[in-house]
């Protein structure tokens, strides 16, 4: 557990790799996951009531899954859902930071650095030879930081190009 030295006056902030087993971590990444889901970042919408009662259990069965909490005083302040990837290239596994959160209250007080520091604890003990996260145009604010954390845009080639994350939405629906 990594704690920060908070000033008087402040919440005390633990990072800490969440229990999916645990009903105050799983209430804790639902709760942060609905916050950021709702902000424009996040698509401006809740979270769909079957993602609500499905996640802690999907996550159970991914054992390449790494969530990280934040905890001000016990209480939810920011959240990071990573999982094991592989790069063909290197050889060695990656760790692909999917979502990060920090709720409205707690920005600004270093919740992301160190869910950031933990993350990349974590990718070097997993072995991990470079961590990944995809951003969006517009989250500027996001882009700045994660510029501090030491990430860049991915390029192979400059004559190439950078790297575009592209999406195809497949059907949930199973076939008859």
């Amino acid at each position: 557990m990594t704690s920060a030295h908070p000033e008087p006056g402040t919440d005390t902030i633990c990072i800490v790799e969440a229990d999916l087993n645990s009903p105050e971590h799983a209430n804790a990444i639902i709760e942060l996951l609905d916050h950021y889901a709702r902000d424009p970042m996040g698509g401006g919408a809740a979270l769909a009531a079957s993602t609500r009662e499905n996640l802690i259990g999907e996550l159970r069965k991914r054992n390449t899954a790494h969530i990280i909490l934040a905890l001000a005083d016990g209480q939810p302040a920011g959240l990071m859902n990573c999982f094991e990837g592989f790069s063909t290239f290197a050889c060695k596994p990656l760790l692909n930071i999917h979502d990060v959160v920090v709720a409205s209250g707690y920005r600004g007080k270093g919740v992301s650095r160190m869910l950031f520091e933990k993350a990349e604890e974590m990718a070097q003990a997993l072995g991990c030879c470079k961590m990944t996260l995809e951003v969006l145009e517009g989250n500027t604010v996001a882009q700045a930081a994660y510029r501090a954390f030491g990430f860049n845009s991915y390029e192979l080639d400059p004559e190439m190009g950078r790297a575009m994350f592209w999406e195809k939405k497949l059907s949930t629906e199973k076939s008859a």
